[in-house]
């Protein structure tokens, strides 16, 4: 990093947002998510006009596209938590410069993500029915059902979410306050702050706060996506009732949230031109990371094949062969191209320092990722214990607008993210500066 003072590194990314430099490309890519998320509302209204008859789903795979994009859009945000909790508890110093992306994707991704299981409730209007509210018909949730799990992990989730990145937006909060020229943007950002002023008091309840939670991160986050995981290992279908399914499903998590984490610092870095800070150096970090995690992937899909191989059961052995040589095989070895092939690609050093290289791998994981948890749910009930019921999955128009649309909604909530609160953690870059003697 080059700052002479710490006054050059706060108006570079204060100033932006206070002096609204945010120029066409913002306002173009805010129209263009706009339309997804126009597109996505209309989706969702077409669903709850005509059921879920609307999509691809039949009495065989009655999971489709929607359970595949919670499970995805479920594993952005838990990657996203997972990795501020566990840099800043491993005291990784150049986390400082990205963190706050990951948790902003993980409050909107898991926003997204809570929204699937509703939609594929049947009748959504009676979703509260998952939560043990007071009620005269003594109507309780059934604890011994996955969407009851799944209900209360993403509840938890969202709400810890929320206070984390509110925690550790606190001192920025301030300094905007601070920094603002209307009265409009002191109300705001004052009203937010809660009073902070930086006495020795408030930097050490916040640094105690911020380390509880994020210690409290990694049980909740592992235990979230540990349950998503288990929706499917509890269940009797060939091919999920697997063991490895829980630490499986948490390092793609992981895997896939710093995929999502690089792409967005990329585009952030590239659009608020905070070159200085975000360095080449950060790159090349979580490039490694994710090399780890493809590794780690590789070998969960090689455990996967084993265990139907040595496990004997015929119905196990007939799938992986489904797998390698149905219907979806091209998806499958696609997948594995993305997951597991490509990454190595990062081994080398200027593949990690690359830019355009890094955006085509994370792109192609995040869609590998994607691939992964739509082939969990097809080839397990395309390809079932009954040959009589084996039937394909065929997407509608509402299907794939409901695939594409949130991607929208995501970029829609990110960018007046963008607009509204530091990209980075001004507070923590600023004492990186001061540590290694660069301001």
């Amino acid at each position: 990093m080059r700052h002479a003072t710490y006054e050059t590194l706060t108006a570079e990314v204060a100033d932006p947002i206070l002096k609204h430099r945010f120029g066409r490309v913002w306002w173009f890519a805010l129209g263009g998510s706009f339309l997804f998320l126009l597109a996505t509302i209309a989706a969702i209204s077409w669903l709850f006009i005509n059921g879920i008859g609307s999509w691809g789903v039949n009495s065989t795979v009655v999971w489709g596209y929607a359970i595949a994009s919670y499970v995805w859009w479920i594993a952005i945000g838990s990657g996203g938590t997972l990795i501020s909790s566990i840099l800043v508890l491993t005291r990784q110093d150049w986390r400082h410069s990205v963190n706050r992306f990951a948790e902003s994707m993980t409050l909107f991704a898991i926003s997204i993500a809570g929204v699937f299981p509703i939609l594929h409730l049947g009748r959504p209007t009676y979703f509260y029915w998952l939560a043990p509210y007071p009620n005269t018909m003594s109507l309780w949730p059934q604890w011994r059902s996955a969407l009851v799990w799944d209900f209360w992990a993403i509840l938890s989730y969202l709400l810890f979410s929320i206070v984390f990145l509110y925690v550790g937006l606190l001192p920025d909060l301030a300094t905007m306050r601070d920094r603002a020229k209307t009265r409009t943007g002191r109300v705001f950002y004052g009203s937010l702050a809660l009073g902070w002023r930086g006495s020795v008091r408030h930097w050490s309840s916040l640094k105690i706060l911020h380390t509880t939670l994020a210690a409290l991160a990694l049980p909740l986050v592992t235990s979230v996506h540990s349950i998503v995981g288990l929706d499917f290992a509890a269940s009797l279908m060939p091919g999920w009732q697997e063991t490895i399914f829980p630490p499986y499903f948490v390092v793609g998590a992981l895997y896939s949230g710093f995929a999502m984490v690089l792409l967005l610092t990329m585009l952030v870095r590239w659009g608020q031109q905070l070159q200085s800070i975000i360095t080449v150096n950060h790159f090349d970090a979580m490039a490694k990371i994710i090399l780890t995690g493809s590794i780690i992937m590789t070998y969960a899909y090689a455990t996967e094949w084993f265990l139907a191989w040595y496990g004997g059961s015929q119905a196990d052995r007939s799938l992986v062969a489904y797998m390698f040589s149905g219907d979806y095989a091209p998806i499958y070895w696609s997948l594995l191209f993305c997951n597991c092939l490509l990454p190595q690609v990062l081994w080398l050093r200027p593949a990690r320092r690359s830019l355009p290289t890094l955006a085509i791998v994370a792109i192609l994981i995040l869609v590998g990722m994607w691939l992964e948890r739509l082939l969990i749910i097809w080839n397990t009930l395309s390809h079932g214990y009954m040959p009589s019921l084996w039937r394909l999955f065929h997407p509608t128009l509402s299907d794939w607008v409901l695939l594409i649309g949130p991607l929208g909604v995501f970029t829609f909530m990110f960018l007046w993210f963008l607009r509204l609160f530091p990209a980075v953690s001004m507070y923590e870059v600023r004492g990186l500066c001061r540590k290694e003697g660069l301001a």
